[in-house]
């Protein structure tokens, strides 16, 4: 029922809001993920005013928009989403509005570079920036949205894309390297739900998540014996919380495997779903992604 008025409320904001030339456009981002690539992509352009809805730390598989958030979108010029269901409680919203004024950014990326989320065809796993390759991909289309929202800017909006995806490119090579070193039967990557399917694909690493690709996904005790028995029988040395997610899962996992008779440590907080605080080392995406690696590589090499 909430659901049904904020989506009655936003389109009736639309409708009050039509009127005279705002002197900035408007681009409202999703994700922590999405604001910063549109940001690199309008760098030296005055003219947009970049609107983030999901904070440091906000977990897009359970955010709910606020009336807050209904104003801005209502507001916006442009609506930047991932897709493929990561907003999960606002894919409704999204489907309401004018098809104009709404951009799904996973649209960019090549449906055979999908990797699929579950037993049903067509159900992706929605982390692309994970595999820096295909966030490439998506960068370079939502390159070209823009330009067509700033046709006066294209130009300079081409070319801070090009800039951006070679950053994306060279970072991407340096990962490869970087998690190579990790030797084979170590580079694990144990986390509580299943966000890091591409970056395995993309950097040679295994991937093991307790919960599914989404935070809504369920586990019980089962779940958890289950991914101790793994870890304790591959001699794992660390596993990982992550930053938008309740960290008890974990924890039940590092007290499971102690009680098979085996160390486990916590290998450290990595960045999943959301960007972290202005002030820390994953303030922007390239930032949160090398942090990531480092702690990583730093947590599992021998």
């Amino acid at each position: 029922m909430r659901k049904f008025v904020l989506v009655l409320s936003l389109l009736s904001l639309i409708a009050c809001t039509e009127g005279p030339k705002k002197e900035q456009l408007q681009i409202v981002c999703t994700t922590g993920m999405l604001a910063d690539a549109a940001k690199q992509l309008t760098l030296g352009i005055d003219s947009i005013q970049l609107i983030t809805l999901m904070g440091p730390g906000t977990d897009p598989h359970l955010y709910k928009a606020s009336q807050a958030d209904v104003l801005a979108l209502s507001r916006a010029d442009l609506i930047v989403y991932n897709g493929l269901h990561l907003e999960g409680k606002m894919n409704d919203l999204f489907k309401k509005l004018p098809a104009q004024k709404t951009y799904a950014a996973a649209d960019g990326v090549a449906e055979e570079d999908l990797i699929n989320a579950s037993d049903y065809p067509g159900a992706y796993d929605p982390h692309l920036w994970f595999d820096l390759s295909l966030w490439a991909q998506l960068v370079d289309s939502l390159g070209e949205r823009l330009a067509i929202l700033l046709p006066e800017q294209s130009g300079k909006i081409r070319t801070n894309t090009k800039n951006y995806q070679q950053r994306l490119l060279e970072t991407h090579k340096w990962a490869k390297t970087k998690l190579l070193q990790i030797p084979e039967n170590q580079r694990v990557l144990i986390t509580a739900h299943d966000a890091f399917k591409y970056f395995g694909r993309a950097y040679s690493v295994e991937v093991r998540g307790l919960q599914g690709i989404s935070t809504t996904a369920e586990y019980g005790i089962a779940d958890i014996s289950a991914l101790a028995d793994f870890i304790a029988q591959r001699k794992i040395k660390a596993v990982f919380i992550e930053n938008s997610v309740d960290p008890r899962a974990i924890q039940a996992v590092i007290e499971a495997v102690e009680s098979r008779g085996e160390e486990l440590k916590l290998g450290g907080e990595l960045y999943s779903d959301a960007l972290g605080g202005s002030d820390g080392p994953a303030a922007n995406f390239l930032g949160m992604f090398r942090y990531n690696v480092q702690t990583i590589y730093q947590s599992l090499k021998q």
